[in-house]
């Protein structure tokens, strides 16, 4: 069982990355957290990662460009053109790699079952990246008992892929520096819970 501060600590960096992987970067959501990750300052108070991984999330995170960040999310995120690393479950699960497939079924039975509503604006399939993050901010706040098996069934299967081709294809420093700085979080909430990811074929 985890210890009051770890929860602590998964919920306040899932929130955090949750948010930046879902609204556009100009939004009040994200606003504050952009600018802290563009300095140095935060990486003491990371509670994941070796020295040598946060300096090099820091290095792609303050690395200057000429995209701006608000074209960077429409492009990674919103389209209109095909996106380089799709932030769905599904588009990695399912065979078809369709949108609201099986998988996302199945993550929507789970949280009827535990009395989950979903957090969505929007039409957005429960199973993209940031939504999930954010969810599993929720449970370590209110259902920590359900968090391993959250990230195990619905969330590690396929998160790594995602965030390789987040790290590879985005073509944009910050958004592989938060693609970094998610894979040695998620990496560290697997370790500290010792789950075992449920093997899943993937079709990306």
């Amino acid at each position: 069982m985890l210890q009051p501060q770890q929860l602590q600590d998964i919920a306040i960096s899932a929130r955090s990355l949750g948010a930046l992987f879902y609204y556009p970067p100009e939004s009040e959501a994200c606003t504050p957290l952009v600018e802290i990750l563009s300095s140095s300052e935060w990486r003491s108070e990371w509670p994941y990662g070796s020295e040598q991984q946060l300096e090099q999330c820091v290095a792609l995170l303050t690395t200057a460009t000429n995209e701006p960040l608000e074209d960077a999310y429409q492009r990674l995120f919103i389209g209109p053109h095909a996106l380089p690393a799709p932030p769905w479950g599904s588009v990695y699960l399912d065979k078809e790699s369709v949108l609201f497939g099986d998988s996302t079924l199945a993550l929507r039975q789970w949280m009827r079952l535990h009395h989950i509503e979903g957090q969505s604006e929007q039409q957005e399939p429960e199973d993209q990246f940031g939504l999930m993050l954010m969810m599993a901010a929720w449970l370590a706040e209110t259902q920590p008992q359900a968090l391993g098996e959250f990230l195990s069934v619905h969330l590690l299967p396929w998160s790594s892929r995602y965030l390789t081709l987040m790290i590879q294809d985005a073509q944009h420093p910050f958004y592989q520096g938060l693609a970094e700085l998610a894979l040695l979080t998620l990496s560290a909430w697997q370790q500290q819970l010792a789950i075992v990811p449920a093997v899943s074929e993937l079709y990306r």
